[in-house]
């Protein structure tokens, strides 16, 4: 129960990659905040069931009036915000294909969401960090930056973003001892993967094979990560991006 006494907000947190960071949270003692779109209550409610301090609200990340909601019924409810989980994003929708057919309107909701979310949750949340000096902000990147992977140019550069974001926001908020990682995974078989049959067909096997531990990686995979960033052990680390993805890339 290292995280006994802390709230924890994970955005996109009522499925997949979300739930599971958001149940692996808990588990440390956190109370958790289910910030999306869909399904934040439904979830919020079938962690209560489990014994869980749970509580859904529904979050559009790119909206700046939702993520200043957001934190403000996080303090009202909660009294604190000491971490912050940026896991909300675009990727288990898209299709793989040549960058020059992606449209506009597709490239600025991918930057909307990938970037603008992280920017605007972030800012949401960072006055009540620095008045409690204490903070833990976690971002969700991606390994495919670093190893430039082709026909997802909107994701793969969304997703570099994010390490830059990392780096830099690091730098600005240390010295309220608000610390800022990032976790970059690989291809993860998560709700929504699973349904995209363009994505399993273009990135499964091939994920698999570039792999040391050569198997598919699941939600499960990523709570160690998230739990040691959350948590004290972490506490002289930050500007840094932690790849978990089997070892496939080194970083």
């Amino acid at each position: 129960m290292k995280l006994s006494g802390r709230v924890a907000i994970v955005t996109g947190g009522a499925i997949g990659i979300g739930r599971a960071m958001t149940e692996a949270l808990a588990e440390e003692g956190a109370g958790v905040v289910i910030a999306d779109l869909c399904g934040a209550d439904q979830t919020a409610e079938e962690l209560k069931k489990k014994g869980i301090n749970a509580v859904g609200l529904k979050v559009d990340v790119t909206s700046e009036e939702d993520t200043a909601r957001m934190a403000d019924e996080v303090l009202r409810v909660f009294g604190r915000i000491d971490i912050l989980v940026n896991n909300a994003g675009i990727f288990t929708s898209l299709v793989p294909g040549p960058f020059e057919k992606i449209t506009v309107a597709e490239w600025r909701k991918v930057m909307d969401v990938n970037l603008m979310g992280l920017f605007l949750c972030s800012r949401a949340v960072i006055a009540a960090m620095r008045q409690q000096k204490y903070g833990r902000i976690i971002n969700l990147s991606s390994g495919v930056p670093f190893k430039g992977v082709p026909y997802l140019l909107h994701y793969v550069t969304s997703k570099g973003g994010v390490i830059g974001f990392t780096r830099a926001l690091a730098k600005e908020v240390g010295s309220d001892n608000v610390l800022v990682n990032a976790i970059a995974p690989g291809y993860t078989l998560s709700d929504g993967a699973l349904q995209n049959e363009a994505q399993m067909k273009y990135l499964r096997e091939a994920s698999i094979k570039g792999r040391t531990l050569a198997r598919d990686m699941h939600p499960q995979d990523l709570v160690g990560a998230v739990k040691f960033f959350a948590g004290p052990e972490s506490g002289f680390i930050t500007g840094q991006t932690l790849v978990v993805d089997g070892g496939s890339f080194f970083h």
